[in-house]
């Protein structure tokens, strides 16, 4: 993306008076006004106005759910036979643009106060940094050897460079964050551990077990996680192969996208509700199908089957009705329109939780679904301890992730001010 391309983006911009994008971003990017800067070629102002809310424009500028978010609030984008302005590519010029100059943000002097982070991950990474910025002492403990999280590991290499990705993370960490890898908790060690050690610590290890649909043949080989796929990137032979992929996410997405990459004969996504509903990004779904990916909407899969390994799934059609109390359509099952799919693997990817084995030895209050319960604040049941992302139930992407650990950051440095 070139000046000139940014320059065409960024004058259909309304400048409107009330700003919908920025109420649709999750982070509550100034995104009237990066974009005025930008506009006037002001692009380090730009710059520097957006790290006032955000510390990765250059990813969520590629992998956020612009058409769900901030582009779907778009008063352009709203009018009839008109697109949306392109916000995303437009932050990702910006974030580009840092990295390229070498642009950086000022930190304040440091504070006799510690921090631990747990987990370096999106949510991790931004709360480390607004904590460091804001002159806190920072270290970011993380079980893999590399920092990004799911950044790294559960967004494909054709959505996000892993070299980009890296340049981004030395840019955060250049604020004067210390790092510790190959560290897990509850391996190497405790929640007690880092309470006795630092004033504050913040979880935000993420939540990468896939989900179950807890039907009759899960346990049958060749049934796969999609996070966990993704992240080991242990994948089958998938050459001339058939595979399902259960779901409407962009996990789901980006799962089925790398299998069709993998020679797959045929990729189909099955998922209960309609595309409309899909939470997965417009653009992502575009992709998919331009690749050849083969969508059902409004079919939900109701048992795998096999003598010992898959062989094919059962799916039946449904339809969405409005139920008393839910805001968004439900699927309901279209009785006798059930038919068989035949495949030779089945990827879960409806959704991901903790590792309970890890989260019940912290000895943390838990919600009903088995996530670390948090207060508005992201304060744990612990004096010392705050969580945040996936851990604690907060939305799925990188932005909601992001601005979790923002949040927490304020609320720790609110919480250490008052404990003087």
């Amino acid at each position: 993306m070139n000046e000139d391309d940014i320059r065409n983006k960024v004058l259909k911009c309304f400048s409107c008076v009330k700003s919908p994008c920025q109420k649709g971003c999750p982070l509550n990017n100034d995104i009237k006004g990066f974009i005025k800067l930008t506009k006037e070629e002001k692009y380090k102002e730009a710059f520097l106005l957006l790290s006032e809310t955000t510390v990765l424009p250059s990813v969520c500028g590629r992998v956020c759910p612009h058409s769900k978010q901030c582009e779907g609030k778009c008063v352009r984008g709203i009018i009839k036979d008109s697109r949306a302005v392109e916000i995303g590519k437009i932050e990702a010029f910006i974030g580009d643009m840092a990295l390229k100059n070498d642009w950086t943000i000022n930190s304040l002097p440091l504070k006799n106060k510690k921090v631990a982070v747990v987990g370096g991950g999106p949510s991790g990474l931004t709360c480390a940094a607004f904590l460091r910025k804001n002159g806190y002492n920072v270290t970011i403990y993380e079980k893999h050897n590399y920092l990004g999280g799911l950044l790294y590991h559960g967004i494909p290499q054709f959505r996000l460079g892993k070299k980009l990705l890296r340049k981004v993370i030395d840019k955060i960490l250049e604020l004067g964050i210390d790092v510790r890898l190959n560290q897990s908790i509850g391996k190497d060690f405790s929640l007690e551990d880092l309470e006795n050690e630092y004033d504050a610590v913040f979880l935000g290890f993420g939540a990468n077990l896939s989900s179950k649909m807890n039907i009759p043949g899960e346990d049958l080989k060749g049934v796969y996680g999609g996070n966990e796929l993704l992240e080991n990137n242990n994948h089958p032979d998938y050459e001339g192969k058939v595979v399902v992929v259960s779901g409407g996410g962009d996990v789901a997405m980006d799962v089925a996208r790398t299998i069709k990459r993998k020679n797959a004969k045929k990729v189909y996504v099955i998922y209960r509700r309609s595309e409309k509903e899909s939470p997965a990004e417009e653009n992502e779904i575009r992709k998919a199908k331009e690749e050849g990916v083969e969508f059902l909407f409004k079919n939900n899969i109701l048992g795998i089957y096999g003598n010992d390994r898959v062989e094919k799934v059962e799916v039946i059609k449904t339809e969405l009705v409005k139920k008393e109390g839910d805001d968004r359509l439900s699927p309901v099952n279209i009785e006798k329109s059930n038919y068989y799919l035949s495949c030779d693997y089945v990827v879960m990817a409806i959704g991901s939780h903790p590792e309970s084995s890890i989260v019940n030895s912290l000895g943390l209050v838990l919600d009903k679904r088995g996530r670390i319960l948090i207060d508005k604040d992201g304060h744990t049941s612990k004096e010392k301890v705050f969580a945040g992302g996936d851990l604690a139930g907060t939305k799925s992407t990188v932005a909601f992730a992001s601005r979790a650990g923002r949040d927490a950051a304020y609320a720790i440095m609110k919480y250490l001010e008052n404990s003087v």
